[in-house]
């Protein structure tokens, strides 16, 4: 689902060769060195905080383009870690990008004194499409000294440099589909490698992430290279139920090669990253809400043997602690940047539904029992809470249920229904899709925070943070203002709601959750 017109970190621009990396020529005393597999590097101290950005943890993938990642070579001396590097290549205009994109940052209270400290790693949003880890809405610093723990987050292919499935033309590349997840795969060895230099707990990592983050999360806990490589889960507004059959994938495939006048693989080895970026801008004809080819994980077979959540949670990771979120208003983080949209009467409503809200029910039964259930309601706020509903929501409570039938009682649920009153006075966008990330970041006053800096909005992010801080400290989000946080159960359904002040609620938006459930869910892509 596009979001670009509404997060602007969402996407980078293809830029031409890698970053360079240079030799670090003496350590000053505000440089902090490290040993990693290969070789010397040097971060700096910040905040009290010491900062290692764009350190590689794979080789450069233009070499191998739509192959797994591969280790990165070995170098002499030291190597700079003071700057960000490359994005993978995507659709945009706003930072460099680069095939060579393994890239990962660290922030760390201490090295080698051997803390064993929980390790967060963020896994970035932007769907499968864009987006990288160096947003600074992502800024470990806070995180890490709140909390004493090291925190990572990670760039890796994306879009069909990660998950274009060519399986079904090439047997050479049965894992191109997936190449993206095993990137992630690779990052999370690497972080377990390395958790000793860098003050962590290789035994303790919490994975944590932000719509398609939390969607690749999901998958993760579906993919047998996955396993053991992360203990906790944290995910925000993004789930992955279902994901793509082969033959589906393959006709994707097959559309993006005949945009690109590519007959074979081998022809599209040939073709610049520009050229493939340019493409992914083909009109498909089956998706009538953007001119975007999705892509993202395939089932095939090795890398994902099976869909993530369906029919049921993946017994691999059923014994890891998860948090499933949302926000109360996701879908006014794009449809709410449509003035039309908020002005809607009860004639125009039901097409608007048609081409936004992708379940098969009439509009004409959505508008009715939300009226039933919500008679206060505009047109506009139908619109808004129908389409949200609809789409990621309905998949964190398919996510939720699978959790819950499993019987372990480790899943908890939140909502976030707060939103800044001081900045958002006219109610527009309200508990939109992101506003959780400075929150949980501790971050409200980085560049692209809109949360404001009230003492309100301290403390709704006081609550998030500390419940993710505990979630990776304890395995159980419950502290503080979280307290006695339950566990999701079919038969209470019981969901931290966070408004000003946290509070439990049982089954918030039930009516909701039954309209909805008159249906098969099937996942069209992620926010």
């Amino acid at each position: 689902m596009d979001r670009r017109g509404f997060l602007k970190h969402a996407s980078l621009a293809v830029a031409g060769a890698a970053l360079p990396v240079a030799a670090h020529p003496a350590p000053s005393p505000a440089h902090a060195l490290a040993r990693v597999r290969g070789g010397r590097i040097a971060g700096i101290r910040e905040h009290g905080v010491q900062v290692f950005r764009g350190i590689r943890y794979g080789a450069d993938t233009s070499a191998y383009r739509f192959q797994p990642p591969r280790r990165e070579a070995a170098w002499r001396g030291v190597r700079d870690a003071l700057a960000f590097a490359h994005a993978a290549p995507q659709a945009g205009n706003e930072g460099p990008a680069s095939e060579d994109c393994l890239f990962l940052n660290v922030w760390t209270p201490a090295l080698r004194d051997g803390g064993r400290r929980p390790i967060l790693v963020y896994i970035h949003g932007g769907g499968y499409n864009t987006g990288s880890g160096s947003d600074p809405l992502y800024d470990g610093s806070r995180l890490c000294r709140r909390g004493d723990v090291v925190v990572v987050t990670v760039n890796h292919r994306l879009n069909a440099f990660g998950y274009l499935f060519l399986g079904e033309f090439d047997a050479r590349y049965g894992a191109s589909g997936n190449v993206g997840q095993l990137d992630l795969v690779a990052a999370l060895q690497w972080v377990r490698e390395h958790a000793a230099e860098f003050g962590g707990d290789a035994g303790n990592v919490t994975v944590f992430g932000q719509s398609g983050g939390g969607a690749k999360i999901a998958t993760l806990m579906a993919m047998p290279p996955a396993r053991g490589l992360f203990h906790r889960a944290w995910t925000m507004s993004g789930q992955q139920v279902t994901a793509a059959g082969p033959r589906a994938a393959a006709q994707r495939a097959r559309l993006y090669m005949d945009a690109l006048g590519a007959g074979d693989v081998d022809a599209m080895l040939r073709l610049p990253a520009a050229a493939l970026v340019e493409a992914l801008r083909t009109q498909d004809p089956s998706r009538v809400e953007d001119t975007t080819l999705y892509f993202g994980p395939v089932m095939d077979g090795t890398a994902l043997p099976r869909h993530p959540f369906w029919p049921d949670a993946p017994p691999q990771s059923a014994s890891i602690p998860m948090v499933v979120g949302n926000t109360r208003d996701e879908t006014r983080a794009f449809l709410g940047n449509v003035p039309a949209h908020h002005a809607l009467d009860w004639d125009a409503l039901p097409e608007r539904l048609r081409r936004h809200q992708f379940v098969d029910l009439d509009p004409a039964t959505v508008i009715a029992e939300y009226r039933r259930l919500y008679p206060a309601y505009t047109p506009s706020e139908v619109f808004f809470a129908a389409t949200t509903a609809g789409r990621s929501w309905r998949g964190a409570v398919e996510e939720l249920e699978a959790r819950a039938r499993a019987g372990v009682g480790n899943t908890w649920a939140y909502q976030l229904d707060w939103y800044p009153r001081d900045v958002d006075a006219a109610g527009v966008h309200r508990a939109f899709h992101t506003l959780d990330i400075p929150l949980v970041f501790d971050n409200l006053m980085q560049p692209g925070s809109r949360t404001g800096t009230s003492p309100e909005a301290q403390g709704v992010a006081d609550a998030m943070c500390d419940a993710l801080l505990a979630l990776a400290r304890h395995g159980d989000p419950g502290t503080g203002a979280t307290a006695g946080w339950p566990p999701y159960s079919m038969e209470r359904r019981q969901t931290m709601v966070f408004g000003a002040g946290p509070a439990v609620q049982d089954d918030p938006r039930g009516g909701e959750r039954r309209l909805y459930a008159r249906v098969p869910f099937v996942q069209r892509g992620t926010l």
